[in-house]
């Protein structure tokens, strides 16, 4: 590692005079009965640990918005939470080694930027996907929303449109709130099980908005974007002056036999100019709490207006965290991105043979499972049911909110209503599939016994 002014973690501790506790019969190396120690072994020369995800890891009663907030909603009773989008596996254990190390360091006063966390960033990126980030245009952010608000109050005034294919990452709107922007949906349509983006609706809504929020991977469809549909989203935006902001943040969940496209690295430059690309380590290692991001853009006039309306105030652990993570993470990141990509495949083959009321495809990329539940709101009459909550409540209320409620007090088990997600969501709920198999059988399981008890669809 780098020197960084004190904070090497294998050097900060030693030269502040302190010892670290790098071992101990309850560290997560002893528990996962490591052959040698590997402390030293930095890096990608660390010899390769079996990581088991297969261990259910508890996290009730930790504030985990993904599962006691879900029993706060559907009471105590509720099985498994597959909701919001963090995983359920312990962390990597560099991750809690460097947290323990920098807190033996008992002062949190004034810190500067370390700055091999800088490096990090940049050189996860370019060994995983040969992209390319200047340095100096990378700037570090609290989350990706912070730095999509910025963009957005730089580049849309109050009551501008906003455009988004649909359905996408329900987060987007509470950013156009943010921001006093408008949201412009352009409904993807569906073609052999697949989204895609009707480009001439595109074009037409590209006309009149300031900016398009592109997921790329797609939350919750779990398209991989092909370079080839990058492109034409990109030649559209430029065309009609559309600055295109790209949140990449499920990008290192790319399923086998896909291929993650940054939209920085398209071939064509005036495009890639039309754009900023914003991008976090907290899915990938399940850092939100962490609090870290960043974003970078090759159109230094774009960066330096969006820094004006920017402002992060980092937290010493949330670096340490993040900068341990992606120096020394990568192994267990390749081992749970594999076991995740074998959960997709569960999934679909569960869905497949034993839940023929849900339509479900393989999604090319993230940890999400989208799931489409039409034929169950039809048997239910939830439309209807809805409706009527609909008409006796202050807040808008949808058949998929209601299949939300029959989920969790049927099969015990956490789900997003499809209808948050914008237009050409209804009729589905989204599953978060980055937990334990163990986990993802039995919230199956009970979702199928749940389905059995109705009608035949």
């Amino acid at each position: 590692m780098v020197n960084d002014g004190g904070l090497n973690r294998r050097s900060f501790l030693k030269n502040a005079g302190l010892t670290a506790v790098l071992a101990g019969s309850g560290s997560p190396l002893d528990r996962l009965k490591l052959a040698e120690d590997t402390d030293g072994k930095e890096g990608h020369s660390q010899q390769q640990v079996k990581y088991d995800f297969d261990a259910v890891y508890d996290r009730v009663g930790t504030d985990s918005v993904k599962w006691d907030r879900a029993r706060q909603t559907h009471g105590s009773g509720l099985d498994v939470g597959m909701g919001i989008a963090d995983m359920d596996f312990r962390a990597a254990p560099c991750i809690g080694e460097a947290l323990a190390e920098r807190c033996e360091h008992e002062n949190w006063g004034y810190l500067s930027q370390p700055a091999d966390y800088v490096e990090s960033i940049v050189s996860w990126n370019q060994r995983r996907y040969g992209l390319d980030i200047d340095p100096s245009s990378l700037v570090l952010a609290t989350g990706v929303h912070p730095g999509l608000i910025a963009a957005l109050k730089t580049f849309s005034p109050p009551g501008s449109r906003t455009l988004i294919c649909t359905p996408s990452y329900n987060g987007f709107y509470g950013d156009l709130r943010a921001s006093k922007t408008i949201a412009e949906d352009s409904m993807m349509t569906v073609v052999n099980g697949r989204y895609e983006i009707d480009f001439d609706d595109f074009e037409r809504k590209a006309a009149r908005c300031n900016a398009y929020l592109l997921c790329n991977p797609q939350n919750p469809t779990g398209n991989v974007w092909t370079e080839e549909e990058l492109l034409r989203m990109g030649e559209i935006c430029l065309k009609h002056r559309t600055v295109v902001l790209a949140d990449e943040i499920h990008c290192d969940f790319v399923m086998k036999g896909q291929t993650y496209t940054p939209f920085a690295n398209l071939p064509d430059k005036d495009i890639v100019n039309n754009s900023l690309t914003f991008k976090a380590a907290s899915k990938t290692f399940s850092l939100a709490a962490m609090k870290a991001a960043w974003f970078f853009s090759t159109n230094e006039d774009f960066l330096n207006r969006v820094k004006e309306n920017h402002r992060a105030d980092l937290t010493t652990l949330g670096m340490v965290a993040n900068r341990a993570a992606l120096m020394e993470g990568e192994d267990w990141f390749d081992q749970a991105l594999a076991y995740i990509d074998e959960n997709q495949e569960f999934v679909a083959s569960y869905i497949k043979e034993n839940i023929p009321s849900i339509t479900h495809r393989k999604a090319e990329g993230t940890y999400l499972a989208w799931l489409d539940v039409s034929k169950v709101i039809d048997v239910l009459g939830a439309v209807e049911m809805a409706a009527e909550r609909d008409r006796n409540s202050t807040d808008p209320f949808t058949p998929e909110m209601l299949m939300g409620e029959w989920f969790g007090q049927n099969a015990r088990v956490m789900l997003n209503p499809g209808s948050s997600y914008g237009t050409g969501g209804s009729g589905h709920m989204r599953m978060n599939v980055a937990t334990s198999r163990k986990l993802l059988k039995i919230a199956l399981d009970n979702i199928a016994e749940a389905l059995d008890r109705l009608p035949r669809v």
